[in-house]
């Protein structure tokens, strides 16, 4: 699988972002907390975007930052997703405080996508 994160791929649709928020279910992994939901119709890839809190960090400098590790580090790990039937839309939120460096954001953006699979499968099996 190719290591990109194309436009195709980016998660802009005001009807999906609604959809995902009002539907979506949600794992965390802190910082980090994913909202997903299975997209209905002839989507052919996951839709996937980020988001980090005004609330959290004032500086847009640093929100922007915290996006680009947070997609980089998506973009780098999206290959442990197994291939599904259902495509998702998806939200990465940065839920911490403090500005956290690429290793560590790397660990939890792992163990999160693990939770997903899990969570996934045993929704799947029901």
């Amino acid at each position: 699988m190719k290591q990109t994160f194309p436009k195709e791929e980016k998660l802009k649709s005001k009807i999906l972002i609604g959809q995902l928020f009002e539907e979506g279910k949600s794992v965390k992994s802190f910082p980090l907390k994913l909202i997903y939901h299975a997209i209905q119709g002839e989507e052919s890839q996951d839709k996937v975007g980020v988001s980090v809190p005004k609330r959290n960090f004032k500086l847009a400098v640093t929100r922007n930052k915290i996006k680009r590790l947070l997609r980089e580090n998506y973009r780098k790990q999206k290959n442990l997703l197994p291939p599904h039937a259902n495509k998702f839309s998806m939200m990465f939120i940065y839920t911490g405080r403090k500005e956290l460096d690429y290793n560590e954001i790397e660990i939890a953006m792992r163990k999160l996508i693990h939770k997903f699979i899990e969570k996934e499968l045993t929704d799947d099996a029901l």
